[in-house]
């Protein structure tokens, strides 16, 4: 009997069968819809690379009203918001160093004494550049709005542009990157997206590998722990993670000439956590999915808002504040702060301490995780 070279009736069955594959691999037809939309709601509503309202910390002795119009000026700019006042340079220096100013605005106690007898008032200002994307917009307005605000306050509006630049000098330090060079900001970053791209999928792609060879029975049928097993398969990738890091640093120092002024050893003791973490993250993927496809496609939807919201890509500070909430989840967020203190900034443990012990807390809470979902059998 000859058959025919198309059939429809063939077609709705090979149709119906990928239909009912797609309805039984939820994972996969999760994946497809949850993307796409996460994409869109990252790149759509938190992507900024304009950022506003950047923390900044005042350092000042007097409570004049030109320094409180100073202060109101540049928070109109929408660039600057004034959370704390330092008591101190020094404090004012583990502020930034810790990451939680953007910006020390420096303004002396003779600024109202300058003002008055016509000369030249001065006002400092330390803007953190290890990101220069972050901070080049809220720099380049800086000059003409403290002149302008200043000409306000003595009641001389009316004085011209080339005038004005003569009334107020601004002095701008950018700190840890002073020539803007980008690869200072991304090159410490790759450190911790290297990582977690390699260390989660390998350690995601683990027990999944055993389950589709069919080894996994070998390994249940083992007088071993389900911690024991969960050190036996994560502990290797160490290994691996610490290769990985000397190629990066080592890099990071012979092609692209990025300053380290740190300690070494604090970095390699926060690596060390992150990496822990992050195979620890991997074999909890490893123990939702049932395929290395499925694997993959976890560690995928885990790795692309960590890319996004972890400020290696934008400015961090640029994002909303829901988005921001949403960094603070995510292990490389606290990791590419540490790196970016360490290296750039020269920070020591107690500026670094709170982000360590977040790394620290997500190695906790996988490892908790992992071992409560871990199965016994292959049911």
């Amino acid at each position: 009997m000859k058959t025919a070279i198309f059939s429809l009736a063939r077609l709705r069955a090979l149709l119906a069968k990928e239909f009912i594959q797609m309805r039984r691999d939820r994972i996969t037809f999760a994946m497809m819809l949850a993307v796409p939309l996460l994409q869109l709601v990252l790149f759509g509503y938190a992507i900024n690379n304009d950022p506003k309202a950047l923390p900044a910390a005042l350092v000042v002795t007097s409570n004049d009203h030109y320094t409180r119009a100073m202060v109101s000026a540049l928070e109109t700019t929408g660039y600057y918001r004034f959370v704390t006042v330092a008591a101190s340079a020094a404090e004012a220096e583990s502020l930034m160093a810790r990451g939680d100013v953007s910006f020390v605005v420096t303004i002396p106690s003779d600024f109202r004494r300058r003002v008055d007898s016509g000369q030249k008032p001065r006002i400092l200002v330390e803007a953190d550049a290890s990101d220069p994307a972050a901070a080049s917009n809220a720099i380049g307005t800086l000059a003409t709005v403290a002149s302008q605000a200043l000409l306000r306050e003595q009641g001389m509006q009316a004085v011209a542009a080339e005038t004005a630049d003569n009334q107020l000098q601004v002095i701008v330090h950018r700190r840890y990157n002073p020539e803007g060079i980008s690869q200072y900001n991304i090159v410490p970053g790759l450190l911790g997206v290297i990582l977690q791209m390699t260390m989660v999928m390998m350690t995601a792609m683990a027990l999944t590998r055993e389950i589709e060879r069919g080894t996994m029975e070998n390994l249940l049928a083992m007088p071993a722990s389900p911690t024991e097993i969960m050190l036996g398969k994560v502990l290797p990738y160490l290994v691996v993670g610490a290769v990985q890091v000397v190629v990066v640093l080592t890099a990071a120092k012979l092609l692209f000439s990025v300053p380290f002024v740190g300690s070494l050893w604090l970095l390699m003791g926060a690596i060390l956590v992150f990496v822990m973490a992050l195979v620890l993250l991997g074999y909890t993927i490893s123990t939702m999915a049932r395929t290395q496809m499925q694997a993959m496609q976890l560690t995928f939807f885990f790795f692309l808002p960590s890319i996004l919201l972890s400020g290696f890509m934008f400015p961090y500070r640029g994002m909303p504040e829901w988005a921001q909430t949403l960094g603070e989840i995510l292990p490389l967020t606290h990791f590419l702060r540490v790196t970016r203190g360490i290296m750039l900034k020269g920070a020591d443990l107690p500026e670094m301490a709170p982000e360590i012990a977040a790394l620290t807390i997500f190695v906790f809470a996988f490892a908790a995780l992992a071992l409560l979902r871990f199965r016994r059998t292959l049911d």
